[in-house]
């Protein structure tokens, strides 16, 4: 109860934010919770299961375009549009994830790489996706809705993820993780659970894209196909924490905050500082935040110690 609680709390703080009328605020704060919803669910495939999927932002372009088509083409609304970026990703995660996911390690993490790529080619050349050139939404200026809408995915993508740790079928995706042959002897139907898991993935990150496309009104292949946020969303995951509830939230936030404040300092080298900071996690906490809090709880400073002699650095 403590926790839920304090969760709450959270939750009504981010909901107030608005109410301030800075506008680089707002703007920031609806650019970090889509990275932490993109983040959660890459955790869900990621974390949970344990299929680091390069794959992700494929769903996310389509999100950004089934928006954008039923908006400027077929003069939809932008709820519509959002369902039919979701069912167009959540297609895509059926038919790509029954073959793709028999594949595993780096296999299956080098399958999910071109996935990306081929969807941008083929959006490039669809007229009724503008090709090239793109597409351009209708304008709208009301950042505190798009930042109420952002606030509101990240809590189902985190309730989600909260019902996946706590139930039954939370128990076969660790199982896969763990031991993907141990659970099909044991009875989990792997191939059913990870199509699941994939598409669950899928809608949360196709949502996300969906919101952003209107959000910056323009939407075209490079941009919406992006490997970048793709490696974004799983850095941020494994910087908070992959396979817990509050990690890819926790670690988007403040990766968020820290490159925002990185780029409006020094510009130019930020990108620079910012994977120099990820460097030292991943050496001294590769785990993440969450492990490193338990860590220091349980052994003090020496947790930095025993991870740099496990990995052999």
């Amino acid at each position: 109860m403590l926790r839920l609680s304090l969760l709450g709390l959270a939750v009504v703080i981010l909901a107030l934010v608005p109410l301030s009328g800075d506008a680089v605020i707002i703007q920031y704060g609806i650019d970090a919770l889509l990275a932490a919803t993109v983040a959660q669910a890459w955790n869900i495939l990621g974390g949970y299961t344990g299929y680091a999927s390069f794959g992700n932002s494929a769903f996310y372009g389509l999100g950004t375009y089934g928006t954008a088509i039923a908006m400027v083409k077929l003069a939809l609304p932008f709820w519509v549009g959002l369902a039919l970026g979701a069912a167009l990703a959540l297609a895509c995660a059926v038919v790509i994830g029954l073959p793709i996911l028999r594949l595993r390690g780096h296999f299956f993490a080098i399958a999910t790489l071109g996935l990306s790529a081929t969807l941008a080619a083929v959006i490039a050349n669809l007229d009724i996706a503008g090709r090239n050139i793109g597409l351009i939404l209708p304008l709208t200026r009301n950042d505190t809705l798009f930042y109420e809408e952002a606030l509101a995915l990240l809590v189902a993508a985190t309730a989600t993820v909260a019902w996946i740790a706590h139930s039954r079928f939370g128990m076969g995706l660790v199982a896969i993780r763990e031991d993907e042959d141990a659970a099909q002897v044991m009875g989990v139907n792997t191939t059913l659970y990870k199509v699941v898991a994939l598409m669950l993935s899928a809608f949360f990150t196709a949502i996300a894209g969906g919101i952003h496309a209107y959000w910056i009104t323009f939407v075209d292949p490079a941009g919406a196909f992006d490997l970048t946020i793709n490696v974004r969303m799983v850095i941020m995951a494994m910087f908070g924490g992959p396979g817990t509830v509050l990690g890819p939230v926790i670690g988007s936030i403040i990766l968020s905050a820290l490159y925002q404040i990185l780029a409006s300092s020094i510009s130019t080298a930020a990108a620079l500082l910012f994977g120099l900071v990820i460097v030292l996690a991943i050496i001294f906490m590769p785990r993440g935040l969450i492990d490193l809090a338990e860590g220091l709880r349980r052994v003090g400073w020496r947790y930095f110690l025993q991870n740099i002699q496990m990995h052999r650095l």
